[in-house]
Protein backbone atom coordinates (compact mmCIF):
# COMPACT_ATOMS: atom_id res chain seq x y z
CA UNK A 1 0.00 0.00 0.00
CA UNK A 2 1.07 3.52 -1.20
CA UNK A 3 1.22 5.93 1.48
CA UNK A 4 0.26 9.75 0.63
CA UNK A 5 1.71 13.08 1.85
CA UNK A 6 0.02 14.75 4.25
CA UNK A 7 0.46 18.61 3.29
CA UNK A 8 -3.20 20.43 1.96
CA UNK A 9 -0.87 21.49 -0.42
CA UNK A 10 0.52 17.75 -1.58
CA UNK A 11 -2.65 16.80 -1.83
CA UNK A 12 -4.40 19.39 -3.76
CA UNK A 13 -1.11 19.16 -6.37
CA UNK A 14 -1.59 14.91 -6.35
CA UNK A 15 -4.93 15.48 -7.13
CA UNK A 16 -4.91 18.11 -10.06
CA UNK A 17 -1.60 15.75 -11.83
CA UNK A 18 -3.93 12.48 -11.35
CA UNK A 19 -6.51 14.42 -13.54
CA UNK A 20 -4.10 15.77 -16.06
CA UNK A 21 -3.17 12.05 -16.01
CA UNK A 22 -6.50 10.49 -16.66
CA UNK A 23 -6.82 13.53 -19.32
CA UNK A 24 -4.25 12.61 -21.48
CA UNK A 25 -4.46 8.64 -21.01
CA UNK A 26 -7.97 9.08 -22.30
CA UNK A 27 -6.97 11.34 -25.05
CA UNK A 28 -3.89 8.84 -26.54
CA UNK A 29 -5.88 5.65 -25.78
CA UNK A 30 -8.69 7.74 -28.41
CA UNK A 31 -6.11 7.77 -30.66
CA UNK A 32 -5.33 4.50 -30.66
CA UNK A 33 -9.00 3.44 -30.97
CA UNK A 34 -9.44 5.89 -33.97
CA UNK A 35 -5.85 5.49 -35.82
CA UNK A 36 -4.36 2.11 -34.14
CA UNK A 37 -4.89 -0.98 -32.69
CA UNK A 38 -7.59 0.19 -30.26
CA UNK A 39 -5.27 -1.08 -27.74
CA UNK A 40 -5.05 0.87 -23.72
CA UNK A 41 -2.43 2.11 -22.20
CA UNK A 42 -1.33 -0.08 -19.04
CA UNK A 43 -1.16 1.07 -15.77
CA UNK A 44 2.18 0.08 -13.54
CA UNK A 45 2.19 0.72 -9.89
CA UNK A 46 5.85 1.50 -8.25
CA UNK A 47 6.49 1.97 -4.17
CA UNK A 48 8.85 3.73 -2.82
CA UNK A 49 10.42 1.77 0.37
CA UNK A 50 7.75 -0.23 0.13
CA UNK A 51 4.95 2.49 -0.36
CA UNK A 52 5.91 4.32 3.18
CA UNK A 53 6.82 7.06 1.28
CA UNK A 54 4.70 6.88 -1.37
CA UNK A 55 5.12 5.97 -5.08
CA UNK A 56 3.24 6.33 -8.10
CA UNK A 57 1.69 5.03 -11.16
CA UNK A 58 2.48 4.98 -14.86
CA UNK A 59 0.23 4.26 -18.06
CA UNK A 60 2.63 2.91 -20.56
CA UNK A 61 1.60 2.25 -24.39
CA UNK A 62 0.39 -0.68 -25.84
CA UNK A 63 -0.31 -0.14 -29.25
CA UNK A 64 3.23 -0.48 -31.45
CA UNK A 65 1.26 0.38 -34.36
CA UNK A 66 0.73 4.36 -33.30
CA UNK A 67 3.77 4.57 -30.41
CA UNK A 68 7.28 3.91 -30.28
CA UNK A 69 6.73 4.43 -26.52
CA UNK A 70 4.73 6.37 -24.35
CA UNK A 71 4.76 6.91 -20.50
CA UNK A 72 2.73 9.25 -18.69
CA UNK A 73 3.54 8.62 -14.91
CA UNK A 74 2.07 10.38 -11.48
CA UNK A 75 4.32 10.23 -8.71
CA UNK A 76 4.34 11.47 -4.96
CA UNK A 77 7.19 11.00 -2.66
CA UNK A 78 7.28 12.44 0.54
CA UNK A 79 8.86 12.02 4.07
CA UNK A 80 6.14 13.36 6.78
CA UNK A 81 7.25 11.14 9.52
CA UNK A 82 10.91 12.15 8.70
CA UNK A 83 12.56 15.33 9.72
CA UNK A 84 15.88 15.19 9.11
CA UNK A 85 14.95 15.66 6.14
CA UNK A 86 14.88 19.27 4.34
CA UNK A 87 12.23 18.09 1.91
CA UNK A 88 8.57 17.17 2.71
CA UNK A 89 6.85 15.97 -0.40
CA UNK A 90 7.43 16.56 -4.07
CA UNK A 91 4.41 15.66 -6.87
CA UNK A 92 4.50 15.42 -10.23
CA UNK A 93 3.51 14.21 -13.45
CA UNK A 94 5.60 13.53 -15.83
CA UNK A 95 4.71 12.36 -19.38
CA UNK A 96 6.83 11.35 -22.60
CA UNK A 97 5.47 10.61 -25.59
CA UNK A 98 7.25 8.80 -28.77
CA UNK A 99 4.88 8.39 -31.61
CA UNK A 100 5.95 5.52 -34.35
CA UNK A 101 4.84 7.56 -37.07
CA UNK A 102 7.90 9.72 -37.96
CA UNK A 103 5.81 12.66 -39.20
CA UNK A 104 4.31 13.10 -35.50
CA UNK A 105 6.73 14.84 -32.94
CA UNK A 106 7.60 13.54 -29.51
CA UNK A 107 6.10 15.48 -26.83
CA UNK A 108 7.78 16.06 -23.13
CA UNK A 109 5.65 17.60 -20.32
CA UNK A 110 6.69 17.97 -16.45
CA UNK A 111 4.26 19.74 -13.84
CA UNK A 112 5.39 19.22 -10.06
CA UNK A 113 4.84 20.75 -6.86
CA UNK A 114 7.38 20.59 -4.21
CA UNK A 115 7.32 21.21 -0.88
CA UNK A 116 10.32 21.93 1.66
CA UNK A 117 9.29 20.87 5.53
CA UNK A 118 9.26 24.58 6.67
CA UNK A 119 5.87 25.00 4.30
CA UNK A 120 7.82 27.06 1.20
CA UNK A 121 7.19 25.06 -1.86
CA UNK A 122 7.41 25.79 -5.65
CA UNK A 123 5.70 24.70 -8.61
CA UNK A 124 7.83 23.65 -11.98
CA UNK A 125 6.39 23.74 -15.41
CA UNK A 126 7.97 21.88 -18.53
CA UNK A 127 6.94 21.23 -22.38
CA UNK A 128 8.50 20.64 -25.20
CA UNK A 129 7.72 19.56 -28.95
CA UNK A 130 10.41 17.61 -29.61
CA UNK A 131 10.24 16.53 -33.81
CA UNK A 132 11.74 13.88 -36.18
CA UNK A 133 11.05 15.76 -38.86
CA UNK A 134 10.34 19.24 -39.84
CA UNK A 135 6.93 20.94 -39.68
CA UNK A 136 6.71 24.57 -38.50
CA UNK A 137 2.72 23.88 -39.05
CA UNK A 138 3.15 21.96 -35.49
CA UNK A 139 5.37 23.96 -33.95
CA UNK A 140 3.30 27.14 -34.46
CA UNK A 141 0.53 25.53 -32.91
CA UNK A 142 1.77 24.32 -29.81
CA UNK A 143 4.48 28.14 -29.46
CA UNK A 144 0.76 29.62 -29.97
CA UNK A 145 -1.03 27.36 -27.04
CA UNK A 146 1.55 28.31 -24.72
CA UNK A 147 1.41 31.87 -25.16
CA UNK A 148 -2.18 32.55 -24.71
CA UNK A 149 -2.02 30.54 -21.48
CA UNK A 150 1.46 31.49 -19.83
CA UNK A 151 0.92 35.20 -21.31
CA UNK A 152 3.29 37.28 -19.45
CA UNK A 153 5.41 34.19 -17.99
CA UNK A 154 5.59 32.99 -21.77
CA UNK A 155 8.88 34.27 -23.00
CA UNK A 156 10.83 33.36 -19.11
CA UNK A 157 9.56 30.14 -19.94
CA UNK A 158 11.23 30.18 -23.99
CA UNK A 159 14.33 31.68 -22.63
CA UNK A 160 14.58 28.59 -19.26
CA UNK A 161 13.74 26.41 -21.65
CA UNK A 162 15.60 26.63 -24.60
CA UNK A 163 18.70 27.19 -21.74
CA UNK A 164 17.61 23.60 -20.44
CA UNK A 165 17.58 21.68 -23.49
CA UNK A 166 20.54 22.89 -25.32
CA UNK A 167 23.36 20.41 -26.30
CA UNK A 168 26.23 21.93 -26.32
CA UNK A 169 28.69 19.57 -27.90
CA UNK A 170 26.57 19.57 -30.93
CA UNK A 171 25.29 23.41 -30.93
CA UNK A 172 21.62 22.41 -30.51
CA UNK A 173 18.93 22.09 -28.61
CA UNK A 174 17.13 18.79 -28.32
CA UNK A 175 13.55 20.15 -29.56
CA UNK A 176 12.10 23.25 -31.42
CA UNK A 177 10.02 24.51 -28.78
CA UNK A 178 10.45 24.23 -25.33
CA UNK A 179 8.67 25.76 -22.00
CA UNK A 180 10.33 25.82 -18.60
CA UNK A 181 9.08 27.66 -15.15
CA UNK A 182 11.07 26.17 -12.45
CA UNK A 183 10.49 27.79 -8.67
CA UNK A 184 7.60 29.21 -9.53
CA UNK A 185 5.21 30.68 -6.90
CA UNK A 186 3.55 33.90 -6.80
CA UNK A 187 2.49 33.32 -3.18
CA UNK A 188 -0.62 31.98 -3.75
CA UNK A 189 -0.95 28.51 -4.05
CA UNK A 190 -4.47 28.36 -5.06
CA UNK A 191 -3.56 30.69 -8.41
CA UNK A 192 -0.44 28.87 -9.20
CA UNK A 193 -2.23 25.54 -8.90
CA UNK A 194 -4.50 26.76 -11.24
CA UNK A 195 -2.42 28.31 -13.73
CA UNK A 196 -0.69 24.76 -13.24
CA UNK A 197 -3.56 23.06 -14.57
CA UNK A 198 -4.14 25.49 -17.20
CA UNK A 199 -0.70 25.13 -18.49
CA UNK A 200 -1.03 21.25 -18.24
CA UNK A 201 -4.22 20.93 -19.90
CA UNK A 202 -2.78 23.35 -22.64
CA UNK A 203 -0.20 20.99 -23.47
CA UNK A 204 -2.09 17.97 -23.49
CA UNK A 205 -5.10 19.39 -25.67
CA UNK A 206 -2.55 21.17 -28.14
CA UNK A 207 -0.84 18.23 -28.72
CA UNK A 208 -3.75 15.42 -28.86
CA UNK A 209 -4.48 18.34 -31.99
CA UNK A 210 -1.01 17.78 -33.75
CA UNK A 211 -1.25 14.10 -33.09
CA UNK A 212 -4.48 14.07 -34.69
CA UNK A 213 -3.51 15.63 -37.70
CA UNK A 214 -0.37 14.20 -38.15
CA UNK A 215 -2.02 10.56 -37.77
CA UNK A 216 -4.62 11.78 -40.67
CA UNK A 217 -2.45 12.98 -43.23
CA UNK A 218 0.72 11.12 -42.88
CA UNK A 219 -0.85 7.51 -43.31
CA UNK A 220 2.79 6.04 -44.47
CA UNK A 221 6.52 7.01 -44.24
CA UNK A 222 9.67 6.17 -46.20
CA UNK A 223 12.53 4.64 -44.98
CA UNK A 224 14.57 7.62 -44.72
CA UNK A 225 12.43 9.60 -42.65
CA UNK A 226 12.06 5.92 -40.13
CA UNK A 227 16.07 6.44 -40.53
CA UNK A 228 15.86 10.15 -39.58
CA UNK A 229 13.74 9.31 -36.83
CA UNK A 230 15.80 6.48 -35.23
CA UNK A 231 18.75 9.66 -35.62
CA UNK A 232 17.09 11.83 -33.68
CA UNK A 233 15.83 9.11 -31.29
CA UNK A 234 19.69 8.52 -30.45
CA UNK A 235 20.07 12.51 -29.80
CA UNK A 236 16.89 12.67 -27.41
CA UNK A 237 18.86 9.31 -25.23
CA UNK A 238 21.79 11.33 -25.45
CA UNK A 239 20.23 14.61 -23.80
CA UNK A 240 18.73 12.37 -21.42
CA UNK A 241 21.20 10.66 -20.15
CA UNK A 242 23.97 13.09 -20.30
CA UNK A 243 22.39 16.34 -19.69
CA UNK A 244 19.00 15.96 -18.16
CA UNK A 245 19.25 16.90 -14.15
CA UNK A 246 15.71 15.29 -13.51
CA UNK A 247 16.37 12.08 -15.09
CA UNK A 248 20.02 11.91 -13.28
CA UNK A 249 18.89 13.16 -9.76
CA UNK A 250 16.14 10.44 -9.98
CA UNK A 251 18.53 7.96 -10.75
CA UNK A 252 20.93 9.13 -7.76
CA UNK A 253 18.07 9.36 -5.18
CA UNK A 254 17.27 5.58 -5.26
CA UNK A 255 17.15 2.52 -7.47
CA UNK A 256 13.16 1.20 -6.79
CA UNK A 257 11.76 2.83 -10.37
CA UNK A 258 14.71 2.44 -12.74
CA UNK A 259 12.29 1.58 -15.74
CA UNK A 260 9.61 4.28 -14.64
CA UNK A 261 12.57 7.08 -15.04
CA UNK A 262 13.97 5.78 -18.04
CA UNK A 263 10.73 5.57 -19.99
CA UNK A 264 11.91 8.73 -21.92
CA UNK A 265 13.82 6.83 -23.62
CA UNK A 266 13.07 5.62 -27.49
CA UNK A 267 12.83 2.22 -28.17
CA UNK A 268 15.50 1.99 -30.74
CA UNK A 269 18.63 4.49 -31.56
CA UNK A 270 21.20 4.17 -33.98
CA UNK A 271 24.43 2.83 -31.44
CA UNK A 272 27.17 4.29 -34.23
CA UNK A 273 25.66 7.50 -34.34
CA UNK A 274 26.10 7.86 -30.29
CA UNK A 275 29.35 6.26 -30.48
CA UNK A 276 30.29 9.78 -33.19
CA UNK A 277 29.80 11.85 -30.29
CA UNK A 278 31.93 10.45 -28.08
CA UNK A 279 35.15 12.61 -29.62
CA UNK A 280 32.91 15.89 -28.61
CA UNK A 281 32.55 14.77 -24.78
CA UNK A 282 34.33 17.32 -22.50
CA UNK A 283 36.23 15.09 -19.39
CA UNK A 284 34.98 12.80 -17.41
CA UNK A 285 31.71 12.79 -19.43
CA UNK A 286 33.45 10.66 -22.02
CA UNK A 287 33.39 8.13 -19.43
CA UNK A 288 30.25 8.32 -18.89
CA UNK A 289 29.42 7.90 -22.87
CA UNK A 290 31.32 5.15 -22.53
CA UNK A 291 29.40 3.82 -20.29
CA UNK A 292 26.08 4.00 -21.77
CA UNK A 293 27.49 2.63 -24.99
CA UNK A 294 29.25 -0.46 -23.22
CA UNK A 295 25.16 -0.96 -21.80
CA UNK A 296 23.62 -1.24 -25.13
CA UNK A 297 23.79 -4.26 -27.47
CA UNK A 298 25.94 -4.51 -29.90
CA UNK A 299 24.75 -3.66 -34.09
CA UNK A 300 23.80 -0.37 -35.60
CA UNK A 301 20.03 -0.05 -34.53
CA UNK A 302 19.95 -1.53 -31.02
CA UNK A 303 16.50 -1.89 -29.42
CA UNK A 304 15.94 -0.27 -25.78
CA UNK A 305 14.19 -3.18 -23.85
CA UNK A 306 13.56 -2.98 -20.27
CA UNK A 307 16.68 -4.91 -19.38
CA UNK A 308 19.04 -2.03 -21.38
CA UNK A 309 17.27 0.48 -19.31
CA UNK A 310 18.22 -0.65 -15.96
CA UNK A 311 21.62 -1.06 -17.89
CA UNK A 312 21.66 2.76 -18.65
CA UNK A 313 20.36 3.18 -15.25
CA UNK A 314 23.30 1.51 -13.98
CA UNK A 315 26.12 2.88 -16.12
CA UNK A 316 24.60 6.72 -15.33
CA UNK A 317 24.40 5.61 -11.14
CA UNK A 318 28.18 4.66 -11.39
CA UNK A 319 29.27 7.74 -13.44
CA UNK A 320 28.17 9.91 -10.88
CA UNK A 321 29.29 8.34 -7.95
CA UNK A 322 32.79 8.12 -9.29
CA UNK A 323 32.43 12.21 -10.24
CA UNK A 324 30.22 14.07 -8.36
CA UNK A 325 31.54 17.13 -9.41
CA UNK A 326 30.61 16.05 -13.35
CA UNK A 327 27.12 17.16 -11.65
CA UNK A 328 27.44 20.52 -12.56
CA UNK A 329 28.12 19.95 -16.20
CA UNK A 330 24.48 19.01 -16.74
CA UNK A 331 22.07 21.17 -17.97
CA UNK A 332 19.47 23.41 -16.14
CA UNK A 333 18.81 25.52 -12.81
CA UNK A 334 19.20 24.99 -9.63
CA UNK A 335 17.59 21.74 -8.30
CA UNK A 336 16.19 20.57 -4.90
CA UNK A 337 17.18 17.01 -3.84
CA UNK A 338 15.03 13.83 -3.99
CA UNK A 339 12.65 16.18 -5.71
CA UNK A 340 10.04 14.37 -8.31
CA UNK A 341 11.25 14.28 -11.75
CA UNK A 342 11.08 12.58 -14.96
CA UNK A 343 9.72 9.14 -13.11
CA UNK A 344 11.34 9.43 -9.74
Amino acid sequence: MRIFAKRTEAKRALSLVERLQDDFVGQLNALSRDFGTDRVFEAIEWKRDGGIHGGGVRYESRDPSLFNSASINVSQVHYDEDETKKLSSATAISAIVHPANPHAPSMHMHISWTQMRDGAGYWRMMGDLNPSLENTLFQKKFETALKEVAKEHYEEAKAQGERYFTIPVLGRTRGVSHFYLENFNRGDFEIDKEFAKEIGSTIIDVYHNILTEAFAKHTSSTLEEKMRQIDYHTLYLFQVLTLDRGTTSGLLVHDQNDIGIMGSIPLYINRPLLQTWLDLMPHPQEKLLLGILDALPSGKIVQITATVKKALADAVRAHYKEFPHALNMQAGTEIVADTVDNHQ
